[in-house]
């Protein structure tokens, strides 16, 4: 079967203009011990706002890795499927990340519920996991009111999968389910049995992206309590270890962080975690990318800067209904935005230090920032002038994607082999 690597990488990429910097920041990597499989991914959403297609990517990752000799594995993700956007993406893709948070809380049939509790009729005086001291409390009960919440997802990911595997060879590629855009988290106990659920359902699991405590706003850093974070996410991999061993899942199975981009605060914690357990882990970092090119044409000036200008007052106008669809991922606060005059005046360097993840710069906004990663459907009212424009000042951009990537991502979180 298609195996994912210990650590792997979302390098998503709207526009389609970044892949062979991407690589060229997995290789480097690499050159320091540090094995990274890149996965380009872009959801069905993203293709709507931009225009593209799922054969796009696809296209994007083979040019990039013809450009760059690169000669390691990498996969293209059909990003946050469901059963009615999955058959676009089944022949180009050959990672799919199953989404069936909308069914979570959703009741399945009573009679299915009752054999999932009958069927855990071990687990009902606790769980015991390796490296957790006291395992998991569990109860008759408490299974059945896991059961009422996420087993209806699980059979949504089950029948999505079947709709793939129907289509594509088993085993030709890497399925994730991802649970993560809900408003609460999901503790480790729960965490265990959504997997013997999905297990249930056959489904050859390499990754499961859960919801964390927490609050993990696209492209800034994490909003929470490091400590509890900690624990949980030491908890969760040390689960999702036992429950590969448990159920028999493939041996690649591992945690996913979604909307990881930028959350440094906490890459310390993963990074330690993964090393003291020699566990792996998947993180997705796609809109960063979109910011570094605005970022660099904002510092080449000219028609670069104006072009981001007039975007960021467009965005503005539009705020809400940018916003909308990432309800449970996204924060702008509009008292806290510059006003659209004001930016008018910037030059190059104000614009790009106010939507660069730089704490440690006055100008930096994450306000600002987080409506500049959602403004991107936006480019698509010039989208010619805008990939003409990328393509000029290439070199600038080039430098941002790089630096991002390896500097402030790669080096961060993933520990050498």
């Amino acid at each position: 079967m298609e195996r994912l690597g210990r650590f792997s990488m979302g390098t998503g990429d709207r526009f389609g203009q970044q892949g062979p910097v991407q690589l060229s920041a997995i290789t480097e990597a690499a050159r320091h011990g540090i094995i990274v499989t890149p996965v380009w991914n872009k959801s069905n959403r993203e293709h709507l706002f931009t225009g593209s297609r799922p054969e796009d990517v696809r296209a994007e990752a083979e040019a990039a890795v013809r450009m760059s000799g690169y000669a390691g594995s990498y996969f293209v993700d059909a990003d946050h499927i469901n059963l009615d956007t999955v058959d676009r993406f089944i022949e180009c893709s050959d990672f799919f990340t199953i989404d069936v948070a909308s069914y979570i809380g959703k009741r399945a049939p009573d009679d299915r519920i009752a054999g999932f509790v009958d069927s855990c009729k071990k687990y009902r005086h606790g769980v015991k996991v390796p490296g957790i001291k006291h395992g998991l409390p569990s109860s008759e009960k408490q299974i059945a009111g896991i059961a009422e919440k996420y087993l209806q997802a699980a059979r949504k990911a089950g029948e999505i999968y079947r709709r793939i595997s129907e289509n594509k060879n088993d085993g030709s590629f890497v399925v994730e389910v991802s649970i993560d855009e809900v408003m609460q988290a999901q503790s480790p106990v729960e965490i265990f049995f959504i997997l013997k659920m999905l297990k249930d359902e056959s489904i050859p699991l390499q990754t499961i992206a859960p919801k964390f405590t927490g609050r993990f706003n696209k492209g800034i850093d994490y909003s929470g309590d490091i400590l509890e974070f900690s624990r949980e996410f030491e908890d969760d991999v040390l689960v999702v270890s036992h429950a590969s061993e448990e159920f028999g899942f493939p041996d690649t199975l591992k945690i996913s962080v979604h909307s990881g981009s930028d959350k440094f605060s906490i890459y310390p914690v993963i990074k330690g975690i993964l090393q003291k357990h020699n566990k792996g882990i998947h993180l997705k970092t796609s809109g960063t990318t979109w910011l570094e090119e605005a970022g660099g044409l904002a510092r080449a000036g000219g028609e670069g800067l104006e072009f981001m200008r007039n975007l960021y007052a467009l965005s503005v106008e539009n705020l809400n209904d940018l916003r909308a669809p990432y309800s449970d991922v996204i924060s702008v606060r509009h008292e806290y935005l510059p006003a659209a005059d004001e930016v008018m005046q910037w030059n190059g360097s104000r614009f790009a230090d106010s939507i660069r993840n730089d704490m440690g710069n006055k100008d930096y906004n994450p306000d600002m920032r987080q409506l500049m990663h959602i403004a991107y459907k936006l480019v698509t009212h010039d989208l010619a002038q805008y990939l003409d424009l990328v393509r000029t000042h290439r070199d600038i951009i080039s430098q941002g994607v790089f630096e991002n990537l390896y500097n402030r991502h790669i080096t961060r979180v993933f520990p050498p082999m």
